[in-house]
């Protein structure tokens, strides 16, 4: 078409210019699919990537701004009005070849967010992607192994670890430093054996204030196994026992004020010592 002709259709508003190059017929849809389909096409070669592809791949709830894409590293675009272009490392190796318009994979893109959010949007993301099946652990892990300069590389490998054994190993590690050691908690009994059957352990048992701790670190939280847990949980109460569940969000990002919750809980039931505040500046228990 020439450009007498697109020129026509402009002057009588039966197209509208969206970008340079790109033009959408009237009337037409206004709505966020339509403005990040039109950034795509303004940048010729590009895909959907960070909070972008999150958006449409379900792993954020709301449509966000500025539209985000990503191109080979040695090309050079201007990014046009309201769009972010990202440059990276052979690009076109972390884009889903089966879905148009073209966005970065589920696992590359889960990991792009992990690396620019906080410690609790890394662990809500990765909650959200395994609950919906949009990822694995194997997959993941084989992702991270090859960025080895991702800000929470340490999290993430003790995370998906644990979802791929089964088991809270790390989450263990981290309540027994960071919760009871840092803050001088009494140290629990490790792997108690359920009061319900011998087939069931707890993780944590405060045996003299009769407080138990379940450290929850599936993702996915499965249906069946929590009503199994729930059901252990009241027959444990009925026996004088207190249930206490902590998930990865309290252990990993909030362990000063998990800790001082517990204290708060031992001390009610007869503990005598006190919680104290653990070398972090922010450690909620300074200024309580």
């Amino acid at each position: 078409m020439s450009s007498k002709a697109v020129r026509w259709r402009l002057e009588r508003h039966l197209w509208v210019r969206v970008h340079p190059g790109v033009y959408q017929t009237l009337p037409g849809r206004d709505d966020w699919h339509t403005g990040a389909l039109a950034a795509q096409l303004a940048v010729a070669g590009s895909a959907w990537s960070h909070q972008t592809a999150g958006f449409v791949h379900g792993l954020l709830s709301r449509p966000p701004r500025p539209i985000e894409l990503v191109v080979d590293e040695r090309r050079r675009v201007a990014a046009p009005s309201g769009v972010v272009v990202h440059r990276r490392v052979d690009a076109d190796r972390h884009v889903d070849d089966l879905h148009w318009p073209w966005r970065v994979t589920v696992g590359e893109t889960l990991l792009d967010l992990a690396d620019d959010g906080t410690d609790d949007d890394a662990l809500a993301l990765l909650g959200r992607a395994f609950f919906r099946g949009l990822v694995t652990d194997e997959s993941l892990r084989r992702l991270l192994a090859k960025r080895a300069r991702h800000r929470r590389r340490g999290l993430l490998t003790d995370v998906l670890g644990d979802v791929a054994d089964g088991a809270e190993s790390a989450m263990e590690v981290r309540f027994l430093r960071d919760v009871e050691r840092a803050h001088g908690l009494p140290v629990g009994r490790r792997q108690r054996p359920t009061m319900v059957t011998t087939t069931r352990v707890h993780d944590v048992a405060y045996e003299e204030q009769r407080v138990l701790v379940e450290l929850d670190g599936r993702l996915g939280h499965q249906g069946a196994a929590r009503v199994t847990d729930g059901i252990r949980d009241r027959r444990s109460a009925t026996r004088g026992w207190l249930t206490v569940r902590a998930f990865w969000v309290d252990v990993a990002v909030t362990p000063c004020e998990l800790a001082r919750e517990m204290g708060e809980i031992l001390v009610d039931r007869g503990w005598t010592g006190a919680p104290r505040a653990c070398r972090r500046r922010s450690c909620v228990m300074r200024t309580s």
